[in-house]
């Protein structure tokens, strides 16, 4: 079993108590909004948010696991991602990519779609799509600092890597 994850957040993060994540649907893309971390990071304000676009989503999913069982071993990445609360690109064992049964299916598979992961505090946001963008919209805190990221391979300085 194996997998390489490219750490996509630089420079930026969900907020790591209440990030409150939410998915909305349009079409076969995928909003994910979440309140981004202003303790760390202090180009942002407190209870602002975030938005990122899943471009031509093939499936999704929110769901367990939280952080207490990533550090206990029980989430499928637990012995192989660099770190917890991290936005990564995943490949690898697709058995590995597509353990979870919670997903939620937009399109058929493409075979060209990659594997994003969040690891948000309570919850785990994985989606399969084309690419992913920071959204263009006044009300994106992202937006405001990274205007046109695009995070398909990385953000905003050298991407963080490991294998296993």
């Amino acid at each position: 079993m194996s997998a390489t994850f490219v750490q996509l957040n630089q420079g930026w993060n969900a907020e790591p108590n209440a990030p409150c994540p939410d998915v909305i649907v349009q079409g076969r893309d995928v909003l994910l909004t979440f309140f981004v971390n202003a303790f760390q990071f202090e180009h942002f304000a407190p209870d602002e948010r975030g938005v990122l676009r899943f471009v031509n989503a093939e499936r999704y999913r929110l769901g367990p696991t939280n952080d207490e069982g990533w550090y206990r071993g029980e989430c499928r990445f637990s012995q192989l991602a660099p770190a917890w609360g991290e936005f990564y690109l995943v490949s690898g064992d697709a058995s590995v990519l597509d353990a979870p049964d919670d997903w939620r299916v937009l399109g058929p598979r493409s075979g060209a779609g990659r594997h994003f992961l969040f690891y948000f505090r309570d919850s785990t946001f994985e989606c399969v799509a084309q690419e992913c963008v920071i959204e263009a919209s006044a009300d994106n805190a992202l937006h405001r600092q990274f205007p046109g990221a695009r995070l398909t391979s990385r953000c905003n300085g050298p991407a963080k890597s490991a294998g296993s």
